[in-house]
């Protein structure tokens, strides 16, 4: 027999690519999930393969030092009887000159960009071609898989869907942003894998990174490591919290991780200015989402950023109630980090399901600054000694706020205030818009038997007081309209719980404040108030708040701290009771001209009117929506948007993608900023 020679072989991307749920990060190349397998067509010149005449292998190799002891090469020749422990092809069928094969990956199987070639063997002549390389992922759909997730929707919502909603705001005032995911997007699969490639655990042994690449908990936490640049690894995001983003992008602006990814890559993997907690959770997901680990981004509200690690957080503040002296230890009053699904064979059993990561750079974990993964069932049990990092998260969503309030005479006085950390934990829902609350993934319930036993096991006491029944009681109401532009009103509200006439005085002070707790200056203040209250009665203090006052002092975060003390002149007790107030933006219009079709031109109308008394200069409509529009879509306005004036333009979009879309606008101006709208839009499949 002469001997066997490959003419031309098919990688078959399109359709193993809809197989394997791949289809849609494009057809240039072949992407397939492990332990499914996929098929490769092989064309002879000359004859076709005869069985027992000829011997047919293949070589499979990922990273730049291959072998098959760390399980970054493998060579196998074909079978009739596959095993699923190890790579695997199995002939499909044989057509004159061509051959059709089938090969499998095992489900622990090493991810990322594999070579293949094909050795042939006709007596004792034999040759050696190479036919390409493919990307192997995360396959959720395969029971041995350690990302395995039963539910189809799930599956649906958490690997497959390329925009979603992020929850932020105040525990009072929850709202969502509309993120662009795009982890399909063209180019996201390559500079996914290129971040694991300059990771510094690859580059000091890249036999050894390569090796472990099999483990979504170990890429979980290279991932957490790499989205922020605080190590000096060449890491995507820069995080910045002061207000001052005039060389960079406002972390407020963002709405989507594919333009973050591509910065990134395209000036040499410097890291992109700016983000903050959602940016960095969100480019995760996307980067997580995309490597085949279901994942989510999570809020949890009045979230504690413990320094020194011993459950409480000390505030201070004076009769007025204006902070004293600041500490390192923050509220945030939300804080965003990622939720990935993974078995984890490196615990005791009971730990699998959803894993914490947290990108942002808050503490150092191993030396390096990374959170996670750490399983949210340790955090709820308290399991301190886990891997990884379970005390810093249990600490954002059960660490103590006490009081002191310092007095004129310096004075501390501890005030009567139940803690409020680790609040409405939320994610989007599964298929629907809606906010789902996971807080008893994370914690059981406030009080309970079972939480007194977690706080036991972690060695915490509960130092913050729990309200009485009796007694008076302080908290703090918005009027309704807290619009940006608008004054508005908020009201100590004091309620008397006893049987007789109580004597107090009230402080109302307000303060612009960010997102990670840090107070600006001062936007409202009342004098000092004496008033008496009826037995079972309430009464109202008022603090008026004036645009004119939080104009220029408020940051982009739109917040306001309002701290409101009590004096008990009966029994001296002191009372706080703080609430974070958000200034809401206007609302973005978006309308949809059109019957909504895959590859036809559809037009979007997008409008804002201006709500401040002053015109907006320098506005820009930024548009992005995976399979909706191109890359992202920039408007500029030529001229200053006059007060309540509207701004309106319309644009083309040529949707590529059946199925449910988001369309999604940020707007920015010198006045307005992060001003955020989408709308769902519904695309029919093309007509066959």
């Amino acid at each position: 027999f002469a001997e066997l020679v490959l003419d031309s072989w098919d990688l078959h991307c399109d359709r193993n690519g809809r197989e394997h749920r791949t289809a849609d990060m494009g057809c240039e190349q072949l992407v397939v999930r492990r332990g499914q397998p996929f098929t490769v067509t092989l064309r002879f010149s000359g004859r076709g393969y005869e069985e027992g005449v000829d011997k047919l292998a293949f070589n499979v190799a990922t990273g730049p030092c291959p072998n098959e002891t760390s399980g970054t090469s493998s060579h196998f020749v074909m079978t009739d009887c596959p095993e699923e422990s190890c790579w695997s092809a199995v002939i499909q069928q044989q057509d004159g000159e061509s051959l059709s094969v089938s090969l499998c990956s095992p489900p622990n199987a090493c991810i990322g960009r594999y070579s293949m070639t094909l050795e042939t063997r006709t007596d004792y002549q034999g040759s050696s071609f190479q036919i390409g390389d493919f990307v192997l992922l995360f396959n959720p759909w395969h029971p041995e898989d350690t990302v395995f997730m039963r539910d189809e929707n799930e599956r649906r919502e958490y690997v497959l869907s390329q925009h979603g909603l992020i929850y932020q705001g105040t525990c009072d005032y929850i709202f969502s942003i509309p993120w662009n995911f795009g982890q399909f997007e063209d180019e996201v699969l390559a500079i996914c894998l290129n971040m694991l490639d300059i990771n510094p655990k690859h580059l000091r042994d890249q036999n050894r990174d390569c090796s472990r690449r099999n483990d979504p908990v170990y890429i979980g936490r290279v991932v957490s490591a790499m989205v922020n640049c605080n190590d000096e690894d060449r890491g995507v995001l820069f995080g910045r919290w002061d207000n001052r983003y005039e060389d960079g992008m406002s972390p407020m602006a963002w709405i989507g991780s594919v333009d973050i990814l591509k910065k990134w890559k395209n000036f040499g993997c410097q890291p992109v200015k700016y983000g903050q907690c959602w940016v960095f959770a969100a480019v995760a997901c996307t980067v997580m989402r995309c490597l085949g680990v279901p994942s989510r981004v999570v809020t949890n509200y009045n979230s504690a950023h413990d320094t020194n690690a011993n459950l409480t957080i000390d505030r201070y503040v004076n009769e007025k109630g204006e902070q004293e002296r600041s500490s390192w230890d923050r509220i945030w009053n939300f804080h965003c980090w990622v939720e990935s699904w993974m078995a984890r064979p490196d615990l005791a059993a009971g730990y699998d399901g959803w894993q914490a990561l947290d990108p942002t750079p808050q503490e150092k974990s191993e030396g390096v600054y990374c959170c996670g993964p750490a399983p949210v069932k340790a955090i709820k049990e308290g399991d301190m000694q886990l891997k990884y990092d379970i005390p810093f998260i249990f600490a954002e969503v059960n660490a103590d706020v006490v009081y002191w309030v310092v007095q004129g005479d310096g004075m501390e006085k501890q005030s009567i205030r139940s803690s409020d950390v680790g609040k409405y934990i939320s994610t989007k829902s599964v298929g629907r818009d809606n906010r789902e609350d996971i807080t008893h993934n994370y914690k059981y319930p406030e009080g309970s038997e079972e939480e007194r036993a977690v706080f036991e096991k972690a060695e915490h006491q509960k130092k913050s007081i729990g309200e009485q029944d009796e007694g008076l009681h302080l908290r703090i109401k918005v009027s309704e309209g807290a619009n940006k532009g608008s004054d508005f009103d908020v009201f100590a509200v004091v309620s008397n719980n006893t049987d007789e006439e109580r004597v107090c005085r009230v402080t109302l002070c307000a303060r612009a404040t960010s997102h990670n707790g840090t107070v600006g200056p001062q936007c409202g203040l009342t004098d000092p108030v004496d008033i008496d209250i009826e037995p079972r009665a309430e009464k109202r203090v008022p603090l008026r708040i004036l645009y004119e006052e939080y104009r220029d002092k408020l940051t982009q975060d739109n917040l306001i701290k309002v701290v409101a003390l009590l004096n008990d002149h009966q029994t001296g007790d002191i009372l706080v009771a703080v609430r974070d107030i958000y200034v809401e933006n206007p609302k973005i219009k978006i309308r949809v001209l059109g019957e909504p079709m895959q590859n036809r031109k559809l037009v979007a109308e997008i409008s804002l009117v201006n709500p401040l008394a002053v015109p907006l200069n320098g506005c820009v409509f930024v548009v992005e929506g995976t399979g909706l529009t191109d890359g992202h879509f920039v408007k500029e306005l030529e001229e200053p948007l006059e007060p309540q004036a509207e701004a309106k333009f319309r644009m083309d979009l040529m949707p590529r993608l059946s199925g449910l879309q988001k369309l999604m606008v940020d707007f920015e101006s010198d006045q307005l900023t992060g001003v955020k709208g989408y709308r769902n839009i519904i695309i029919a499949p093309q007509p066959m």
